[in-house]
C-alpha cells in the first residue's frame, strides 16, 4: 500500500530564520514554503520540511543523517564553517578528539547540532 509512496522527513525548529541561515552555511539548498515551512534541498531524495514550533524541544535523537564519502574532509570542512561536534563517552559510543566515532561495529559517524539543538550525523558510506 505504502511502497510507491514518496515519502518524506519533517521535523521542528525554534526559529525558521536562524534554520535557514544555519542550512545554507553547511552547504544546503533551501526554500521557503507555504506557511513559514522551510524546506532543505537535498539532491536524489525528497525534500525535507522544517516547520516552526514555539515550543520546540529538540528530540533526543538523530533526525537527520548525511552520508558522504569521505567522513575526514567533510568533518574537517564543517568544522571549518563553525559547527561544533559533539562528544560522546560512553559504553557503547566513544568519539575522538574531532567527534568521529570509529568503532568497529558501524560506519564512522559523527554528530552535530543545529541551532534548534536537533541532532544530525554525518557518516562515511
Amino acid at each position: 500500500m505504502l511502497q510507491t509512496s514518496k515519502a518524506f522527513s519533517s521535523f521542528s525548529v525554534k526559529n525558521i530564520e536562524e534554520a535557514k541561515a544555519f542550512y545554507e552555511s553547511i552547504g544546503l539548498k533551501t526554500k521557503v514554503g507555504e506557511m513559514g515551512i522551510l524546506e532543505l534541498v537535498i539532491d536524489g531524495a525528497e525534500n525535507i520540511m522544517l516547520y516552526p514550533k514555539d515550543d520546540h524541544e529538540p528530540a533526543t535523537f538523530t533526525v537527520l543523517n548525511f552520508p558522504v564519502a569521505s567522513i575526514e574532509q567533510t568533518v574537517d570542512d564543517l568544522i571549518a564553517k563553525g559547527v561544533k561536534f559533539e562528544q560522546y563517552h560512553s559504553e557503547y559510543i566513544k568519539t575522538d578528539e574531532k567527534g568521529i566515532s570509529r568503532g568497529s561495529e558501524g560506519p564512522q559517524i559523527a554528530w552535530f547540532k543545529d541551532p534548534s539543538g536537533n541532532i544530525l550525523s554525518v557518516l562515511e558510506v
